[in-house]
């Protein structure tokens, strides 16, 4: 039995998005698209299966992109969420600001990190695959005030 909420995490598509991310992130009681996107198409099949919170990435240019914000904060009970596409231009100080969470995308690699009490998550790149970088999402388990995290490399060819 599932207890609090599943908040899926897909980043740097480039206008690819693979059936492998959408199996995943299917049941998902929330998702997060930390940027580059680069095209309008992404959008419709990730929010036909959840809420979705979304930002723009440095790739992410032209009229379709114009409206989308640069951060975003998700507030699911007591966790907030910091959403940013390059986690190198943070404009905030997290932990200060309470976040408990921030999720980035930008350098393709997968990681997670904690930093004075917040969680950095970057689930790296569900798009075309980058050099010899895995191509990977993830998704944030909540459950109160406690937060975890899982990353997926995805079996692609």
């Amino acid at each position: 039995m599932r207890v609090g909420l599943r908040v899926g995490l897909i980043s740097d598509t480039h206008g690819l998005l693979r059936p492998q991310a959408l199996d995943f992130l299917r049941g998902s009681d929330h998702l997060i698209h930390a940027g580059d996107i680069t095209g309008p198409d992404i959008l419709a099949p990730l929010a036909a299966i959840a809420p979705l919170t979304v930002v723009r990435g440095n790739n992410d240019r032209g009229a379709w992109a114009r409206d989308l914000p640069e951060t975003a904060v998700l507030r699911l009970g007591p966790v907030a969420i910091y959403v940013i596409h390059d986690v190198k231009e943070l404009p905030i100080d997290p932990a200060r600001e309470g976040m408990r969470v921030v999720v980035s995308g930008h350098s393709h690699r997968p990681a997670s990190t904690e930093r004075n009490g917040v969680l950095y998550v970057n689930p790296g790149s569900a798009g075309r695959r980058r050099f010899t970088l895995p191509v990977s999402v993830g998704e944030l388990l909540v459950d109160g005030e406690q937060v975890s995290v899982r990353l997926v490399t995805l079996d692609v060819k």
